[in-house]
């Protein structure tokens, strides 16, 4: 029998969190605990669908004017409208100016695609394949390969993250972008960094915002955490809103994922800032060519959940309360952790376990502590040791401290 054609192609390392995950759940130990996978858990351990999403699905499952039509290769209008948004404000002057469009997407990730199918494209010259793209270091994993896989051949890092002080590396990342090539891209995480939770002040972003204006570098906003982060839509998007206000032109790209909980609908938006309506529109007429060959059309069911909801007052205000239901359960996890921690007498500090932000938290173990803590203690969380503050509960965060403490004081 003739070999296969397909003989040759290796097997792919398994995806890091999700391994983890299936690691997880073959393990019988009644202690285990998931720190490792980035979605919300309620206290109880269980998924969350939001009450405000169960209204709006009956509200939509009633309606007999919808129907199972295409959308339009660019999306739902409403949704697309109302999530740009929540990103730049009602109050924006690039949506009063007309200069603001925006493309649905696959959730976050077919933004970030189409953004930089995009730019691969058009951005500073046609098939601009050497233009440098910046990722912070450490960053959400994807954000490399999407660029990668979108044919940019030049990937860098910038610094971040600065692991003696377990905070932001301010100078090295402002350094890193003195020393940039003018017009380069560089990857910038909205709110609640991924993974490590540490974001700048507004003082640090208008830094920021001074260098990268100076050197004529191109802003790629990542919002993936908006209202999750802080339980404020306004401060979380405080980053983007100001880079908008400094008169750059920038992409962001949102997930509704997390602040929905609609993970498995892929709800994402690209939303597009220009100098004016023209440019604007041109961009728009190429995405929506890269769309047509990538996806086609976009599914409508968690655009409409969305739309509807952001619409709506009265869904709006309810919205923004289940949201900040779940950022205000991670921010007592926070405390709760390192009160325990501080409280066992854990080697090192512990203060930034509450001074970062978001979902994740960077907890400074290393990779052989890491281990430790899933071989023995059966707590899984990422070789980074990034842990997921959704999966700690008032059951487990005990278990959890003492696992952390044993961990830090046995193995160096």
């Amino acid at each position: 029998m003739a070999a296969s054609i397909f003989a040759a192609v290796p097997r792919a390392p398994p995806v890091a969190v999700f391994k983890l995950t299936a690691d997880f759940r073959e393990d019988g130990d009644s202690r285990k605990v998931n720190l490792g996978v980035g979605a919300y858990r309620t206290d109880e351990g269980q998924p969350w669908v939001l009450p405000v999403v169960k209204k709006v699905e009956q509200m939509i499952a009633n309606d007999n004017s919808l129907n199972h039509e295409y959308l339009p290769i660019l999306g739902l209008p409403e949704f697309r409208a109302n999530a740009s948004r929540i990103a730049l404000g009602d109050d924006s002057p690039a949506i009063k100016e007309n200069r603001v469009g925006s493309v649905q997407s696959l959730g976050g990730t077919g933004a970030l695609r189409i953004g930089a199918e995009f730019l691969r494209r058009w951005y500073n010259g046609n098939n601009n394949t050497a233009t440098p793209i910046y990722v912070s270091a450490p960053s959400w994993e994807n954000h490399n390969s999407v660029f990668m896989d979108a044919g940019f051949k030049d990937i860098r890092t910038y610094h971040y993250w600065d692991a003696a002080k377990r905070g932001l590396d301010l100078q090295g990342l402002l350094n890193d972008m003195e020393n940039a090539p003018e017009s380069s891209i560089f990857i910038l995480h909205a709110c609640a960094h991924n993974p490590t939770g540490t974001d700048p002040t507004p003082e640090q972003w208008k830094q920021i915002a001074g260098v990268m204006k100076r050197r004529s570098l191109f802003p790629f906003f990542d919002s993936a955490y908006q209202g999750f982060a802080s339980g404020s839509l306004d401060k979380d998007a405080w980053a983007v809103r100001y880079f908008v206000s400094e008169g750059f032109e920038l992409f962001c790209a949102q997930s509704f994922s997390k602040n929905f909980g609609l993970y498995n609908e892929r709800v994402g938006n690209l939303t597009v800032v220009g100098k004016d309506a023209d440019n604007v529109q041109r961009v728009l007429s190429q995405m929506e060519k890269i769309v047509r060959t990538t996806w086609s059309n976009p599914p409508s069911q968690g655009a409409r959940i969305v739309a509807t909801t952001l619409s709506s007052p009265q869904l709006f205000d309810e919205w923004k309360g289940n949201v900040k239901t779940m950022a205000d359960r991670v921010l007592l996890m926070r405390s709760e952790l390192r009160s325990r921690l501080e409280a066992l007498g854990t080697p090192g500090t512990w203060n930034h376990i509450t001074e970062q932000i978001g979902m994740f938290s960077f907890t400074g173990l290393n990779p052989k502590q890491v281990e430790y803590m899933i071989k023995e203690k059966h707590i899984y969380l990422m070789a980074s040791g990034r842990i997921n503050m959704c999966g700690l509960t008032t059951k487990n965060l005990d278990y959890v401290a003492k696992s952390i403490h044993e961990a830090v004081t046995k193995i160096q």
